[in-house]
């Protein structure tokens, strides 16, 4: 059977990885065991994707990112260079917790920046933004921007990623048109 997406030839993938059409990995990545990539990814120079991972379609994985099992990249999500995951609160060298894996979940269209650290076990809620060299320590919900050590929410943005600037709970993105509300629980929705 004909391989419909590319690989280059300094980088493996495993037996028993699903790969998507039109999927590019780059330089001296490895792709391993059990993993499921969607259609039209592309995935940096210098990438691990460690046994079981799923990213949807769309993902974008810039260079010197492993991502650990455990976690699931919804489609359209961006990872920045070097941004860290975990996938066990408490490692040691010399004590096996596999069976301690926590499982994130970075939601669709949702974009991390470069050098963040994402705690396992805390989900990236959908088009949400984390800032450059944070540290997510809890859940970041829908469309929220954070950032800082920990990360902190420090406003809202809209699908294509401009802030969003509530008044009266309602917002309107300046640059694409998309109307915003913010519900009872505090939580943004598009306005459909």
């Amino acid at each position: 059977m004909e391989q419909n997406y590319f690989v280059h030839e300094s980088s493996y993938v495993d037996e028993g990885c699903i790969i998507g059409e039109g999927t590019k990995i780059w330089h001296f990545s490895h792709v391993m065991k059990g993993c499921t990539i969607g259609n039209r990814c592309n995935i940096g120079q210098n990438v691990v994707i460690s046994p079981g991972v799923v990213l949807g379609n769309g993902v974008k994985i810039q260079n010197n990112v492993s991502v650990y099992t455990g976690v699931i990249c919804e489609d359209g999500v961006f990872l920045g260079p070097s941004c860290v995951f975990t996938n066990v609160i408490n490692p040691r060298a010399f004590i096996e917790r596999k069976n301690e894996y926590r499982k994130t979940t970075i939601k669709t269209g949702a974009s991390l920046g470069a050098n963040c650290t994402i705690v396992c076990g805390h989900d990236i809620g959908k088009y949400a933004f984390v800032g450059a060299g944070s540290v997510v320590t809890k859940n970041v919900p829908d469309y929220a921007m954070v950032y800082g050590t920990p990360a902190r929410i420090h406003g809202y943005v809209c699908q294509c990623g401009e802030k969003l600037d509530f008044a009266d709970g309602h917002a309107v993105c300046p640059a694409c048109g998309k109307k915003y509300k913010m519900n009872h629980n505090a939580e943004v929705e598009e306005i459909i």
